[in-house]
This record gives structure tokens, sequence and C-alpha cells, in this order.
């Protein structure tokens, strides 16, 4: 394969291949790779392999999006960069191609977690009948992908963050002052060194980790000191990670011989811009595996240190290459984020802050329009309105809660994105964006004039309780009903308590129509958003409606609804 210059674009399949990898100027390597065989290996099927570089330098790109959203995720992909999506058989994905010319703009997506570039996919993967043979098979395939082209890309990717950086710092210098700048810059282009995991052993003997705590920025200033504690959330897959510390100690002097046909690959993956760093992370999910996450990361992590020769390294590592395993499908990829996107708009946490990406995969359920007034009623520290503000400039976003520390936290995040905002040379003259403090059964807003209610209600876990919800969530909905808009009002509500909501709804069902379910993934819970719509009953008639007049007189609202 054959790698001209450094957008990515390919020429023609050919045995021979240019490879630039490393520093910006760094020199380029002629390398050998062997080729990979159509037909399946000893103990593996390779399956349909896509090629990852077309003659228009198109790459396939994967991304972690949350559990449920994938829809969503993949019509913001068409909308945004044109491609259709195709959406994996393991929940929690995406596949997508995109031109490296614009490889930037899937950083502007808003409801992926985490981005990589495949490496090669193998959809039916045939693993051995023996723990022996399956690792064999994973140290052999290794050294039959096509890195090239990957690794070009990862190398853009970089350089994309440096210019990024750049151009930052540039606009720093012209707004004297802002001193916290430039180390709240370093925290988001990532060059600050990754939290180490915490590495507990399980009956599968997996090592369980945290892959994005928050930076510690995110701790400082005027944050409250309890939500220290919070800055490390469940994560909604079961990340493995394993270190080959044997090898780690393997010296850029140690490469093979000139005779190996992967000489040059090292030297250009290594030498060019110094030792690189590298860690493997596996994601298996099946019952019918003969091995662990662990194994299989130690096996193919070592193939690939005997093949480029670089350091291995778990917490300050260069390359991240993940290693995808979801029944007999296998995925390879590399990592081109080092921080998950869900966390791009929150400084200040709160005990159940919702992730930004989740909020973002509600408001576009609700599909809001140029001039809607949008309300979070429970809005916590604000994640919904923050990211509605930004996304969908032309509406109005109004949040509130009755925990007057939730409502403090919401204002700092609203703070430090303007500051952000200004760091980086915008014009701001304020977000559509308001937060108040109100009691949820009794807003103060008229009657039938919110267009679209979305929230975050209190699952009875963390905040509240599940006896409390059976009298919150009819009065919730109660209440707004009466501020949204009879029949072209719409509410989308995220809770885990399915069964109370469902109670509720039968008994609020002359003001809402359930219109759809969407099961996603929170922290590890089974939770759903439901999409509702707004009945034509005018507010005028509510009060004289059997279905609330007979048996339930007047509904208590007493429960505690930050987020």
């Amino acid at each position: 394969l054959a790698v001209g210059e450094r957008s990515g674009r390919t020429r023609q399949l050919k045995t021979e291949m240019s490879v630039r990898n490393g520093s910006t100027g760094g020199p380029t390597a002629t390398a050998m790779v062997p080729e990979v065989e159509e037909g399946p290996f000893e103990h593996g099927d390779a399956g349909t392999k896509q090629p990852l570089c077309t003659q228009d330098g198109w790459v396939t790109i994967g991304a972690t999006v949350p559990t449920g959203f994938e829809n969503t995720a993949a019509d913001e992909v068409l909308e945004k960069i044109g491609s259709k999506s195709r959406i994996s058989k393991d929940r929690g994905k995406i596949y997508f191609a995109v031109s490296t010319d614009n490889l930037f703009q899937i950083h502007l997506l808003r409801s992926v977690d985490n981005l990589f570039v495949v490496i090669q996919e193998f959809p039916h993967y045939q693993f051995g009948e023996t723990k022996e043979n399956v690792l064999e098979d994973l140290r052999q395939l290794a050294g039959q992908l096509l890195w090239v082209c990957p690794l070009t890309v990862w190398e853009l990717n970089n350089s994309l963050k440096k210019k990024k950086g750049q151009r930052r710092n540039g606009s720093q210098g012209e707004n004297q002052g802002l001193e916290a700048s430039q180390e709240t810059d370093a925290n988001k282009d990532g060059q600050v060194e990754p939290v180490p995991f915490a590495q507990t052993t399980t009956g599968d003997q997996r090592p369980v980790s945290t892959r994005n705590p928050p930076s510690d920025t995110e701790g400082s200033g005027n944050q409250p000191p309890e939500i220290k504690e919070l800055t490390s959330l469940p994560s909604d897959t079961d990340t493995n990670q394993m270190e080959r510390n044997d090898r780690a100690t393997v010296s850029p002097e140690g490469l093979p011989s000139n005779n190996d046909k992967n000489t040059a690959i090292a030297e250009a993956g290594g030498r060019s811009c110094g030792l690189l760093r590298f860690r493997v992370t596996c994601n298996r999910s099946g019952e019918k595996h003969s091995f662990t996450s662990m194994e299989a990361a130690r096996e193919f992590g070592g193939a690939v240190q005997d093949l480029f020769q670089w350091k291995a390294d778990m917490t300050k590592f260069d390359v991240e290459i993940l290693l995808n395993i979801h029944e007999n499908e296998v995925v390879i990829g590399i990592a081109l984020t080092e921080e998950s996107l869900h966390k791009r708009n929150i400084t200040h946490f709160g005990p159940t802050t919702l992730r930004s990406t989740l909020a973002y995969g509600m408001l576009r359920l609700c599909n809001p329009l140029s001039t809607d007034i949008i309300v979070d009623p429970m809005c916590g520290t604000a994640a919904i309105p923050i990211e509605g503000a930004l996304e969908f400039s032309q509406c109005y976003f109004l949040g509130g809660d009755n925990n007057t520390l939730a409502v403090n936290r919401s204002i700092n995040n609203i703070n430090s994105l303007q500051k952000k905002r200004l760091e980086k040379g915008r014009i701001t003259w304020g977000l559509p964006l308001d937060v108040v403090q109100w009691d949820i059964c009794n807003l103060p807003l008229k009657t039938s004039s919110v267009d679209v209610v979305i929230s975050d209600m209190p699952f009875g876990k963390r905040m509240g309780s599940r006896r409390k919800n059976w009298d919150l969530y009819p009065a919730c909905l109660k209440e707004m009903g009466r501020i949204c808009r009879p029949e072209t009002g719409r509410a989308a509500l995220l809770t885990q308590d399915k069964k109370c909501f469902i109670k509720a709804m039968s008994r609020m069902g002359h003001l809402w129509r359930k219109s759809h379910t969407a099961w996603v993934n929170v922290g590890g819970l089974h939770a759903a958003v439901y999409l509702l719509k707004r009945t034509g009953l005018s507010f005028d008639k509510l009060l004289k409606t059997p279905q609330e007049s007979s048996d339930h007189p007047e509904i208590p609202c007493e429960a505690e609804t930050e987020e």
C-alpha cells in the first residue's frame, strides 16, 4: 500500500509502501509489508476486510456512543459529515467513512464519546478450539494487519490537535490577565498525563478501570469539596487493559535484522519521532470465549511490540490500540481521542451529572425548532440546557432546580463555559440560557408557554427515593402539562424507575401521550427516555377532568431533584 502526502491519499496497492509516522517533519521510510492472505488463517477466518484508505483518501472511523442512541448518532453523522453510518452488532458503536481532508469534522460531533480509526474488521472471525490456538492467532494477526494508513491518520489527528493548541495560545496572548487559560487549554488538548487506572481482580481476572477520569482542574476553583468523590463515574462498558512490563525494556537498538520485512515499519514508527509508548485496550463481550480480555491484550500487545519496537506504558502512552471483540466479531483500531468527549461542558459535577452526549441525544429526539422555548425543570448541573444552548442557539433554554447547591453548580458551569469561549477568541454576547431556583410542582411560568420539556428525572437511587417518586412523578407530569402548549408541546424524560413512570402516565393520560421509548444505558443502569406528546386538552378543563377530581384530590410534591 503506497501512502503519499499527509492527507492520507493513497495511490494503488503495492507491496512496497511509504510510511510517515511520528513528528510532522520526520523522515519517510520505505517498508516491505507482508501481504494479508485472502483465505482464512490457520485457526481464524479473516472474514471481509474493508480497505481503510481508498484512492480518494477515505478512512473508516469508529465511534462509541451512548447505548440506545446509535440511530441518533448516525443521523448526526449524515447531517454534518454526509456519510452513512453502519450500526455495529455490539451496542454503542457506529462506523462511518470520512475523508482525511475533513478529519477535523469528526471532533465536532456532539453525540459520540470516543473516536478511533479502524485498522481492520473481521465480521466473522473464527476462534480456535483451544485457548493456546486463539492466542497464537492473535499474535500472528498483529503482523498481518495493514498498519500504515491508520498510523498516518493517527499522526494527522495529532497534528490537528497541535494546530488547535497553537491557535488557542495565540488568542490567549491577545487576552492579557487570563492566567488560568493556559492550564485549561492544556487539559483540553490532552497534554495532561492520563491518570493511572485502578486495577482490581474479579472472577474473570480482568482489570477494571475508569478510562477517562476528570482532570484535576475540574476540582479546582470554587467547586464544592464533595464533588471530588464524584469524578469517577461508572463506565458503560467493561474496559480491560494489560501492560507488557516484561517487554517495556526493549531498546530502539534491538531492531530486527535488515532482512526482516518489518524493519522499516519499526523505524518509521519509533525512530522518526523517538520511541513511542503504547498500550492495548481490549473490550470483550460474549460468553463463548475460551480466553480473557487480559490474555488477549497481553498476547496481541506483545506482537505489536515485537513489530514496532514500541515501549509499553499504561499511563503515559502515545498510541492506544483498541482490540474490540464482540461474540465472533473482531475490530482493531487506534484511538483518536485521549479523553471522552462527553465531558466537554461540565467542570462542576453533581451526584448524578448527565453526560453531554446523552443530553444531546435527548435534545435531538425532541426535534427543537427555531424560537422554541425549552425548559428543564430539574436541571441539576445544567448539562441539558448548556448542550442545547450550544447546539440549538436559535432556541431559548431555561433550567431550574429546587436545590441551592445544584443551581450554584449550574451557574459555575455556565461561567466556565463562557470563559473558555472567550479564551478561544470567540465573540461572546452570552448564551440563550438562564438558570433559576424553583419548585418543580409550582413553576413560575405561564400556562401553555413552553414548547419542549426535557429533563433527567430522579431515579430514586442517589437522589430521592423510589417511595417519593410515586408522588413526585405524577405531580411533575401534571405541572409539565400545564406549562406545555396543547397539541404541539412535547417532552423527553429520562428515568430508570420505569414502573413508577408508567403508573404516573396512566394517571396523566389526559395530558400526555407516549410516542416513542428509547432504551439507554446510564452508568450501567437500564433506563428509558420517554418521548411524550401533549394532548389537545386545555388547562381550563384540567381541574374539571374526572381522572383528576375523583380519587386524587391533591398530589404532594416532596423529593430532592438535584441532578
